[in-house]
């Protein structure tokens, strides 16, 4: 027959009950271990005795206190970081909007938009600005236009080069096709024979005789 279940419960006897804990300890400590190296997993017991006597968790805790110290800096000092950030966000947000409404005007002034407000001095001061642009407009254009005509030269040089040597190699070969055309009536004279005239026929010779006979 099977091993029946037994009922879990105090152990009356002092002595026996202080026996099965030192045994109960050191399997559970050892099994403790076991997963730990078998799993490698991070595993801690806290274990009193009835005396109040902690077992083998020195060790654990002073890593959870080195741990959790440094957790406390850390997120100390991300909350630091995250404050002195807010803090000049709130600074700057109200200067960056400054800084984009006086651009935004400044376009509109350029564009021709919003001078009524303007004084003689800002109408002058942006007048000055505007023929700034200008003449830094035209010298760029002009920079382009005499970029484009020097590459225009350039192209048309190297088009009259090629057609000066097309020019050149079409002479090369009426020369060398005229010296062929010499070479070969050197080698070949012409045999000048006169015609030979067309026969004529023979102009036929008849004799005849008349005989004329007086019959009295």
């Amino acid at each position: 027959m099977g091993r029946g279940r037994v009922e879990l419960k105090r152990i009356e006897n002092k002595i026996s009950r202080q026996v099965t804990f030192s045994k109960r300890r050191g399997g559970l400590l050892k099994k403790a271990h076991e997963i730990s190296v078998l799993c490698e997993a991070d595993v801690a017991l806290i274990v009193f005795s009835t005396k109040g006597k902690l077992f083998d968790m020195e060790r654990i805790l002073e890593r959870y206190e080195r741990h959790s110290f440094a957790e406390q800096q850390l997120i100390a000092t991300n909350s630091k970081l995250q404050n002195a950030a807010q803090g000049n966000w709130c600074l700057e947000y109200p200067k960056l909007e400054n800084r984009i409404e006086v651009l935004q005007r400044n376009l509109r002034h350029f564009k021709g938009e919003e001078l009524n407000p303007l004084s003689l001095r800002e109408l002058q001061s942006l007048e000055q600005q505007i023929d700034t642009s200008l003449k830094r407009i035209r010298s760029r254009k002009n920079q382009l236009v005499q970029e484009s005509l020097s590459e225009l030269h350039k192209k048309e040089k190297a088009l009259q080069e090629q057609n000066n040597i097309l020019a050149k190699q079409l002479k090369e070969n009426e020369k060398a096709l005229t010296e062929r055309k010499h070479q070969n009536l050197c080698q070949d004279p012409p045999s000048f024979m006169p015609p030979t005239p067309p026969s004529l026929p023979l102009p036929s010779l008849t004799i005849g005789y008349t005989l004329s006979l007086s019959l009295n």
